[in-house]
Order: structure tokens, then C-alpha cells, then sequence
């Protein structure tokens, strides 16, 4: 377990991540990070859900029509 620290920045509260965090994360200055609710609590996670679901749907549209994609790539 790691201990993280809230501290203020400007008119919010910013949250430290140690470096073994955002190595961990594959994440650096800069990166976003997504709160995602789940059943065991808040997950913080580079993965963005919504371009997760958008990716899903384009993978089902290039197995379904596969055909027609190959006509149009020509």
C-alpha cells in the first residue's frame, strides 16, 4: 500500500504520484489519468472507458462488413 499526499495547487487540490506510481501506470507529466467507479471503489487508470467502448463498436463494424471495407480500400 502507498501513502499519497493531497496538496493544494492554485484554487484546487492536486494528488502526488510517486514515480514508482506513474512508472507503474506507464504515465509522466502530463499524461491524464480517468476515475473509474467500480465495485471495489474509485480505479484510476490511463485507459480512457469511452475510447474503449468506441474501439469495441469499430472492431465489430470491421468484422461484420468486412467485405465492404475491402471494396471501399480499393
Amino acid at each position: 500500500m502507498t501513502k499519497l499526499k493531497l496538496t493544494t495547487v492554485g484554487n484546487s487540490t492536486g494528488l502526488v504520484l510517486p514515480k514508482e506510481i506513474l512508472q507503474h501506470l506507464r504515465i509522466s507529466k502530463g499524461a491524464f489519468l480517468y476515475a473509474v467507479e467500480t465495485p471495489n471503489g474509485i480505479e484510476l487508470t490511463p485507459y480512457d472507458p469511452e475510447f474503449g467502448a468506441q474501439l469495441d463498436v469499430a472492431e465489430q463494424v470491421m468484422r461484420d462488413d468486412r467485405d465492404v471495407l475491402k471494396k471501399l480500400a480499393e
